[in-house]
């Protein structure tokens, strides 16, 4: 099979052949962008493996192209990688690597294009292209990637055991891209993720947390999480999540499985938004309830408080699976702690008060929350849901109409407590925080609008409450 019509549209991939003829080795494109260029993925990350210095050749295509093309070398690994076009071009000389089972860094040599092709990680992964003259655009394909392609199957090029003995993460990386690729992973190699799935403990959070990302990032992440769990692999790296798993029933009363929820209200804020830190909130939106699940006889079960025993927990996920711990945290943890109040909300006669209130904390996140909070409805009585929705309708043209009219959003007073000492003459005290809240309280009541005039009117009345005589 050759693919010379598809690989002449990369034009750097012709530079590329040029500057190996001419140093006389050979090259060949491989990986994941002749996976791609199968499939009709777009893809930015060639890789290109030569029989030779991986370093020589890039600083060759460097020179054809140019003065002012950079090559980024990194001796160690023995690659080199060039920006060009938007493209990003890494090389490295054919390989053979062994392992250490202790470790999953490997020991590396020189090797053929065939040790090279039996080091990758799947299949479709092994398959090369020849940039070769007189074989250009050839595929080489010693794993049958192709047949698996068409087959939309993940299936290592080794026994599976070697593959994920030596290299851990690549148990992650099969159920990653089969979420992806909305592929299935062949029953032998599952079976040796399941028995290889402690593993997973010798690699870091950090290349964990990275492959959990992009599964959260396919287009229907609950299924990669589901794989994650019946291979066993969940377990270790997410407990918490595990923890949410099961339906207890007490006296005939139950509660739902609030795993299968929490995936559910994954894929439908999935349908939505491609905002990473938003799908982690779908995530993270229920994390406390088995800790705060109770049990009453006349009401049945119970999470009181949930939501902001969740919102704590956020920080000590992220912490753990080495997530950001700035306002991207910040983003979820807030998601978290408001995610019922729209909820509440459609449930009964809408104030102008608590609208006020749920935009003044909310602020700029008001529309994620509310899609977050769209994805929470995930009953199974459809009429039930509709009925949801519309009074979801209700309350997002009230807080639009609010929003317009009092300007809540990243809201504060006008009044400062800078303002309040200058005006009383006082020095920082409990009185200028009481006068700050009442006015705060006042403005999102209704009481006053946030605008200068009333709400210095009105410091000065409840400065006057307390005694307190204004400076001439």
């Amino acid at each position: 099979m050759n693919f010379k019509e598809q690989l002449i549209q990369y034009p750097i991939l012709e530079i590329v052949a040029k500057a190996a003829a001419e140093l006389g080795v050979e090259a060949y494109v491989i990986g994941g962008f002749v996976r791609d260029l199968i499939l009709k993925r777009n893809s930015k990350d060639i890789d290109i493996v030569s029989i030779g210095s991986g370093i020589e050749l890039a600083e060759s295509v460097a020179s054809q192209l140019g003065p002012d093309v950079f090559v980024s070398i990194y001796k160690t690994f023995g690659t080199a990688q060039i920006r060009q076009g938007g493209l990003e071009i890494e090389f490295v000389g054919a390989r053979k690597e062994s392992y250490r089972a202790d470790s999953r860094k490997p020991a590396v040599e020189d090797g053929t294009l065939s040790d090279d092709q039996n080091r990758r990680d799947f299949t479709i992964n092994a398959m090369g292209i020849s940039l070769n003259k007189g074989t250009f655009g050839e595929l080489v394909d010693p794993f049958e990637g192709m047949r698996d392609i068409k087959r939309k199957i993940i299936r290592t090029p080794l026994e599976p055991e070697i593959t994920f003995s030596d290299d851990p993460l690549r148990m992650m990386r099969a159920i990653r891209f089969t979420s992806q690729l909305n592929f299935d992973i062949e029953p032998n190699t599952f079976d040796a993720i399941i028995k290889m799935k402690d593993r997973i403990e010798i690699v870091s959070m950090e290349r964990i947390s990275d492959e959990l990302n992009k599964i959260i990032l396919s287009p229907i992440p609950s299924y990669g999480f589901k794989l994650l769990y019946h291979a066993g692999i969940l377990q270790i790296i997410f407990p918490e999540m595990i923890e949410l798993l099961g339906v207890q029933t007490i006296d005939g009363k139950g509660h739902k499985d609030n795993f299968y929820h929490t995936l559910q209200v994954l894929d439908n804020v999935s349908q939505n938004t491609d905002d990473l830190w938003l799908r982690w909130a779908a995530i993270l939106h229920d994390i406390a309830k088995p800790a705060t699940k109770k049990f009453d006889k006349r009401i049945g079960w119970s999470f009181h408080n949930h939501e902001e025993v969740g919102a704590r927990m956020v920080p000590v996920i992220f912490r753990r699976m080495k997530l950001p711990l700035n306002e991207k945290m910040r983003f979820v943890k807030k998601l978290v702690r408001l995610h019922l109040r729209p909820i509440v909300l459609s449930k009964e006669e809408i104030t102008d008060s608590a609208m006020r209130r749920l935009l003044v904390e909310a602020g700029e996140d008001i529309e994620a929350l509310m899609k977050l909070c769209r994805a929470d409805i995930t009953s199974k009585n459809p009429d039930k849901v509709k009925r949801f929705l519309q009074n979801f309708d209700l309350v997002e043209q009230k807080l639009k109409d609010l929003e317009e009219r009092d300007k809540l959003r990243n809201f504060q007073p006008v009044i400062t407590g800078e303002m309040i000492m200058q005006a009383f003459g006082l020095k920082p005290a409990k009185e200028v925080g009481i006068i700050k809240e009442v006015i705060r309280e006042a403005i999102l009541e209704g009481i006053i609008p946030n605008e200068f005039d009333p709400a210095y009117a009105y410091m000065v009345q409840e400065g006057e409450k307390m005694g307190l005589t204004l400076q001439s």
